[in-house]
C-alpha cells in the first residue's frame, strides 16, 4: 500500500494518449496535494520534478477537460453506490489580477478585472459528503462586454451567460441516465430561477429543487381583471398550512446561530410563460413550497423561502426531504472556499490560459478530496481510517503523536482526521467538535511529509549497511 494510492485510483481512466503524460499527471497531483498552498516549484521535490510539471501543463494534450474526465468517472462510481444524490450548481469568480495570464484572458466585470467565471456541478450525499464534480462551465467576458438588462431580453438563451444553469441541469440529467438506481436531484439558489430550466426539465431525467427569485405569476388572471395575473407567492401563502419544520441555522455574515422554525405551505401551480419575440414558450407546471418563519426572535429577520421543485409535495415528510436537499446546496460554497482559500488557485502563475486551466483541474480534484474527508469523518466516525488513509499515513502520525512504534490496529476515521487536523490549527479540546476544512487542509500538508518519511525511514524500510 503506497502513499499515492488515492491519486492513482482517482486518475485510473486518464487517457492523454501517452503513458508518460498520464504518469506525470499523477506525480504532479501528488506533489500539489502535499503542499496545496504552494507554487508548483515549491510543491515539487526537486528541479527535475518541477520542470516535468511545467512541461506537462505546456503540452497541448493536457487540457482541463481531459484531466477532469477521470475524476468525473470516479465520481460516477461513487454516485452509483448511493440511493439519493444532490448535484448542486453555482458560480464563483476566479480573479487573476496581477498574474502572468491576466493579459491573455477576459474580464469579470465592467471595470477591468481579469479572470474566469467557474460554474461546476458538484455531487453530494444527503449527509453532505462531497462525491466529486460531474460537469463544469468556465468562461470570461470580452473586454468590451456591456450588456444592459433590456439587451439581454432580446438575446436568445444560447448566447447568454445564464445558459450555464440549463447546462448544469443537463449534467445532472446525464448522471441520472448513467446511474439509474440513484435518485438525482439538481439543486441551485435564486439565480437559477429560470423558466428555460423548468421547461428543459420536462424532457430531463433529473428532479430539481430551486429557490425562487423572481416575482412569478400563475398562468391565471385575478377574478374581475383583464390583464392582472395572480402571483405565485400570494397564491401559495393562502394555502392551508401543512405543519412546521425546524433546522439549525449556522452563524455567518453577522447573523447569529439559532434554531429556525418555519410554517410550511404548498401548492401545485402552472407558471405563466415569459414573453419573447424570438420564441413562444408553453406554460409549465411545478410544485411550489413556501416555508416562512412566522415569529422570528426580536432583532432577527424572518427566514422565508419559496422553492420550485419537481419532487412530490403530498405530505410534510415530502417537504422535509425537499428542504434537506436544498440545505445541501451550501456545501458548494464550502467547495469554493477549499478551492480558493485552501488550494489558492487564484495565485497560479503561468502564462497561458490553457496551462492555468490544466493546473486548475488538478486543484479541483484536490479540493474534492479535502471536502470529502472533512464530511466523511462526521458521517462514518467509527469506520476504520484505512478506508481513506494509507498505512504510511496513519502509522506515521500515530507513532509521532503517541510515541509508540507498534500499533495493533488502525484508529477510527474520526480519530485519525482529528489527529491530522491537529497538525494544522485544530486543538482537539473537549468542546471543539469536528475539525473544519482549514485545519484539515493544513494538516494534510504535514501528513504528506510524515508519510514520505515513514516510507523512507519507518520500521519496514530497508536501510543501507
Amino acid at each position: 500500500m503506497t502513499v499515492d494510492q488515492w491519486e492513482l485510483s482517482e486518475m485510473k481512466t486518464l487517457d492523454l494518449g501517452d503513458t508518460r503524460l498520464n504518469s506525470r499527471v499523477v506525480k504532479t497531483l501528488i506533489a500539489l496535494c502535499s503542499n496545496v498552498q504552494a507554487s508548483i516549484a515549491t510543491a515539487c521535490k526537486n528541479i527535475a520534478e518541477a520542470k516535468g510539471a511545467y512541461r506537462l501543463f505546456s503540452n497541448m494534450k493536457t487540457t482541463m477537460e481531459k484531466i477532469i474526465n477521470p475524476h468525473r468517472d470516479s465520481t460516477l462510481e461513487r454516485i452509483a453506490q448511493e440511493k439519493v444524490v444532490v448535484i448542486a450548481q453555482d458560480t464563483t469568480q476566479l480573479d487573476f489580477t496581477g498574474k502572468r495570464v491576466a493579459k491573455h484572458i477576459g474580464k469579470l466585470c465592467k471595470d477591468f478585472r481579469p479572470g474566469w467565471f467557474f460554474h461546476p456541478s458538484v455531487a453530494f450525499t444527503l449527509d453532505k459528503v462531497c462525491l466529486g464534480v460531474v460537469g463544469y462551465t468556465i468562461w470570461s467576458r470580452d473586454l468590451d462586454y456591456a450588456v444592459t438588462h433590456q439587451d439581454r431580453k432580446k438575446v436568445p438563451l444560447e448566447q447568454k451567460e445564464s445558459l450555464r444553469w440549463v447546462e448544469g441541469y443537463q449534467f445532472a440529467s446525464e448522471v441520472s441516465e448513467k446511474c439509474p438506481n440513484t435518485h438525482i436531484i439538481n439543486v441551485a439558489d435564486r439565480e437559477c430561477d429560470m423558466y428555460d430550466l423548468y421547461q428543459q426539465a420536462l424532457q430531463g431525467h433529473s428532479d430539481y429543487v430551486i429557490r425562487a427569485y423572481r416575482e412569478r405569476s400563475l398562468n391565471e388572471k385575478k377574478p374581475g381583471t383583464k390583464n392582472t395575473y395572480i402571483k405565485v407567492w400570494d397564491h401559495v401563502s393562502q394555502q392551508t398550512s401543512m405543519g412546521e419544520i425546524s433546522f439549525e441555522m449556522s452563524a455567518r455574515d453577522g447573523r447569529t446561530a439559532r434554531t429556525v422554525t418555519q410554517t410550511v405551505y404548498c401548492a401545485n401551480v402552472t407558471l405563466k410563460p415569459p414573453f419573447r419575440k424570438f420564441e413562444k414558450l408553453e406554460a409549465v407546471n411545478v410544485n411550489a413550497v413556501m416555508v416562512r418563519e412566522e415569529d422570528p426572535p426580536e432583532g432577527e429577520e424572518s427566514v422565508q423561502w419559496l422553492i420550485f421543485t419537481s419532487l412530490p409535495i403530498d405530505n410534510l415528510q415530502d417537504v422535509k426531504f425537499i428542504l434537506d436537499c436544498y440545505l445541501c446546496r451550501w456545501q458548494i460554497e464550502c467547495f469554493f472556499k477549499t478551492l480558493k482559500s485552501g488550494c489558492q488557485v487564484e495565485k497560479i502563475q503561468m502564462e497561458t490560459p490553457e496551462r492555468v486551466q490544466a493546473c486548475l483541474a488538478l486543484h479541483v480534484v484536490i479540493a474534492w478530496r479535502i471536502l470529502h474527508l472533512t464530511m466523511l469523518c462526521r458521517v462514518n466516525p467509527d469506520a476504520p481510517c484505512t478506508i481513506v488513509f494509507t498505512e504510511p499515513e496513519w502509522k506515521s502520525v500515530m507513532t509521532i503523536q503517541t510515541g509508540k512504534r507498534v500499533h495493533k490496529s488502525p484508529p477510527t476515521l474520526l480519530e485519525m482526521v482529528k489527529r491530522v487536523a491537529s497538525l494544522g490549527s485544530f486543538q482537539n479540546r473537549k468542546g471543539d467538535g469536528f475539525p473544519g476544512i482549514s485545519a484539515i487542509w493544513m494538516g494534510m500538508q504535514r501528513l504528506s511529509g510524515y508519510a514520505e518519511a515513514w516510507q523512507a525511514f519507518g520500521p519496514e524500510a530497508k536501510t543501507c549497511g
